[in-house]
């Protein structure tokens, strides 16, 4: 049974133990997706945003590619055995979200609305980052973990080239998941009083 928004909300943590034991069927994944990108407001309504789901072999591939260029990047085989060690354990998952920006639609706002042509830019990845929170949040309603993590532009041209990606579609970030198999660490909190002020 899925959880209340309130209860995931507390509960949405930075999981990087995860498996690819089955918690909901790649429908009800989908579905979520769907709705998250579907509701998720943005900025004159731009709805910018573009998701890809990658399940099974494919994506099982991503972080094998990922793994092949961060290889290259680091160079030293003692030095990259702890980054190999990360892509073993986001590949353990059983998907990964890959959240994408579609520039062309960005250009258009701010073309058409010359004034606030330096903000869409902004707006767009504020609205990205809530797409990815409200993702985040209805996996872990329905007992899935997840992480974020964000090696673009690293990983851009090969996860074009791979997954047919449209030109116009800039890569923001990437969010394996899977069936947590492990707690993940405390979180501590800053004073709320510190972060938050009501005025009355």
């Amino acid at each position: 049974m899925s959880k209340d928004f309130s209860t995931a909300l507390k509960n949405r943590r930075s999981h990087y133990a995860i498996s690819k034991d089955p918690v909901i069927s790649d429908e009800r994944i989908q579905e979520i997706v769907n709705e998250a990108v579907k509701y998720t407001p943005s900025s004159f309504n731009s709805q910018s945003a573009r998701v890809v789901v990658l399940l099974g072999e494919q994506h099982d591939k991503l972080w094998n590619l990922t793994e092949g260029i961060l290889k290259e990047v680091v160079g030293n085989e003692e030095a990259f055995k702890s980054t190999a060690e990360k892509m073993g354990a986001f590949r353990a998952g059983y998907g990964t979200v890959l959240f994408f920006e579609d520039n062309d639609v960005v250009t258009g706002l701010q073309q058409n609305f010359a004034l606030y042509a330096d903000n869409f830019p902004v707006w767009s990845n504020q609205s990205n980052g809530m797409l990815q929170f409200v993702v985040w949040t209805s996996l872990e309603a329905e007992g899935l973990g997840a992480s974020l993590q964000h090696y673009n532009p690293l990983i851009d041209e090969k996860v074009k080239s791979e997954w047919n990606i449209p030109e116009s579609w800039k890569l923001i970030a990437q969010m394996p998941f899977g069936k947590p198999v492990a707690e993940p660490g405390e979180k501590e909190f800053a004073p709320i009083e510190d972060r938050v002020k009501v005025y009355s």
